[in-house]
């Protein structure tokens, strides 16, 4: 009897044993199993809801923005895709705030300024330049072929000359005849919302998440003769960190510089502001600073480097252009009046 229960006593303990290997071997394949689709499917949800590549810019310059949208799908670097995207409205005729075709100074002479900046942190700008189309293109020269980040007027010129530039005229038949009438009864005021100054500016996100930007304007409309607004100034009309973010700022220009507008938004971003709450804060700045705000418009847009956006302006009736995943909408910005 003592043998018999030894027997089935020892079977018993044997089968459990192997029963509960069974078991823990199975809830170990389980939870592999189950942390590997767990990888998988956050992968997949990683993937589709990369925001990469994006492209954004000031008004609704749609050809412009799609343009740079569709270099970035390609596979091009976001500064390509930022200037190919500009330079859409530079080439504009019918666009009397940038490149060619755009509004003279009160001498009739048109004059172009620009800028860009790269992931790297370096940047390129000229101002006062009066024989060249494709000025954001020019200072993407002055940033990768000189030692200086700015080159003004015959300067300017003649370096774009020697990288093969052409000359042009950039004063149109019909920006001559607007100019011609404006001077029967000038008045120097700009009017809100109105494309007498009205910069594209551009920040993109390539598909390895770096940024660039670019900013180009034929600045106020019937301007002092060697007036320089903010767009191609680095800080006021453009800036980005690649780490952080990047902004650009549309208006007026001279109250944009009196803030640094651009960096400010940058480095709020920095500290922890989402880009709308820095744009928000931006304009709040000068709005709570200057009495005439009600007489001009200044408009930023930004982008952390996560693909988040944000917008704001004084004036209601601001908006841009935003491309991603394949689609390039117009947005409207939040506005304080």
């Amino acid at each position: 009897m003592k043998r018999r229960k030894f027997i089935k006593k020892t079977t018993l303990a044997g089968i459990g044993i192997a029963t509960g290997t069974t078991i823990t071997a199975c809830n170990n394949n389980l939870n592999r199993s189950a942390s590997v689709n767990s990888k998988e499917e956050k992968q997949t949800m990683n993937n589709s809801l990369k925001p990469f590549p994006i492209a954004i810019c000031t008004w609704a310059f749609t050809k412009a923005n799609a343009k740079a949208g569709e270099e970035l799908s390609n596979s091009k670097s976001a500064l390509d895709a930022a200037i190919a995207g500009v330079e859409v409205e530079e080439e504009n005729l019918k666009n009397t705030t940038v490149g060619k075709g755009g509004a003279p100074d009160r001498e009739g002479n048109v004059t172009l300024d620009a800028c860009v900046m790269n992931p790297q942190g370096d940047c390129g700008a000229v101002v006062c330049v009066n024989t060249i189309t494709n000025v954001a293109a020019l200072a993407r020269k002055v940033m990768e072929e000189t030692p200086h980040v700015m080159l003004a007027a015959e300067g300017a010129e003649e370096f774009g000359y020697s990288q093969g530039f052409k000359k042009e005229n950039l004063l149109t038949e019909a920006s001559k005849k607007e100019w011609e009438e404006w001077k029967k009864s000038p008045e120097y005021k700009p009017i809100i919302n109105i494309e007498n100054h009205d910069t594209i500016g551009m920040l993109t996100i390539d598909k390895n998440g770096d940024i660039a930007g670019a900013c180009t304007t034929s600045g106020l409309s019937y301007k002092m003769k060697g007036r320089v607004g903010d767009s191609p100034i680095i800080g006021s009309g453009l800036f980005l960190d690649n780490e952080i973010g990047g902004a650009v700022a549309t208006g007026m220009g001279e109250e944009v510089m009196k803030t640094v507008g651009s960096f400010l938004i940058v480095e709020l971003m920095r500290n922890g502001m989402t880009p709308q709450a820095a744009c928000e804060e931006a304009i709040r700045r000068i709005v709570s600073k200057n009495d005439r705000h009600k007489d001009f418009q200044i408009a930023y847009i930004a982008i952390n480097k996560a693909g988040e956006v944000g917008s704001y302006c004084i004036h209601e009736g601001f908006t841009y252009m935003k491309y991603q995943n394949g689609v390039n909408e117009n947005v409207k910005s939040g506005f304080v009046l």
